[in-house]
């Protein structure tokens, strides 16, 4: 079995593999100042809860985009499951070349989700994560990593404008019944449910009409399928688009 770890400024999620059957993930929040011992426990707590039996684990990769924690995470890795991981880096065979002009600057789960976009569909792809950014990736029909757009993550929009409006409220984020609020929560949600679904729309479109063709949009990232109900260019919507981008470039750099 292989455990895939992606260490995320907002969350950090782990999937377990069998094969290539993903059995179980979880997501719990970013904390920097935890130990490796806390993220331990945690993670072997909830393996125990869902009565997963990690004695086959045989392998663990990880992506990370918060570099203070990558060596909390091997330790993990190390003193608890006895696994010496792979980390997502330049120096790993991810399968895709890499277009950007300082390859060095894309984050591990933009190159992680290419891959595992490419792989599914093998075709031109604008990939839209929902994370603590927004993220528009574009792989070519070649399967090469393009580039792409980052704009503010919905929930980080949300609340700035919270903290910097102080008589407005922090509010789910949600569908609303109408484009149109009619109280100050309604317009919120309305403000961040349809605006972010006009970015979304008008962005693609843009890199559309850029690149030509017709690349498959997909969506990832913990809003994905709450905003595929606002935009009118999502086509799938990829839940565990990153960790089976991580089992790829595991299986990858095991020949």
């Amino acid at each position: 079995m292989l455990l895939a770890i992606d260490i995320g400024n907002t969350n950090t999620v782990f999937g377990l593999f069998d094969n290539e059957k993903l059995i179980k993930s979880f997501r719990i929040g970013t904390k920097e100042f935890r130990e490796s011992d806390e993220y331990g426990i945690i993670l072997l707590n909830l393996f125990h809860y869902h009565n997963l039996n990690i004695q086959g684990l045989s392998g663990a990769i990880i992506s990370c985009v918060v570099p203070s924690l990558l060596d909390t995470f091997i330790d993990v890795v190390l003193r608890y499951f006895y696994i010496e991981p792979l980390i997502v880096s330049l120096d790993v065979d991810i399968g895709i070349a890499i277009l950007y002009n300082r390859p060095e600057e894309v984050g591990a789960d933009r190159l992680v989700n290419a891959v595992a976009g490419f792989e599914k569909y093998r075709q031109a792809l604008i990939i839209v994560d929902f994370g603590t950014a927004t993220t528009f990736d574009y792989i070519t029909a070649k399967g090469e990593y393009a580039g792409g757009v980052i704009s503010p993550g919905i929930s980080v929009s949300l609340n700035a404008l919270c903290k910097n409006a102080s008589m407005l409220p922090n509010v789910e984020i949600i569908r609303p019944e109408g484009v149109i609020g009619r109280d100050t929560v309604s317009s919120i949600q309305s403000g961040i449910f349809y605006g972010y679904g006009a970015l979304v729309d008008g962005i693609v479109e843009k890199i559309k009409k850029e690149v030509g063709g017709s690349p498959k949009i997909i969506a990832t990232g913990g809003l994905a399928r709450l905003m595929m109900g606002a935009s009118s260019v999502i086509e799938e919507v990829e839940p565990a688009l990153t960790l089976n981008g991580l089992r790829h470039i595991y299986l990858r750099n095991q020949k």
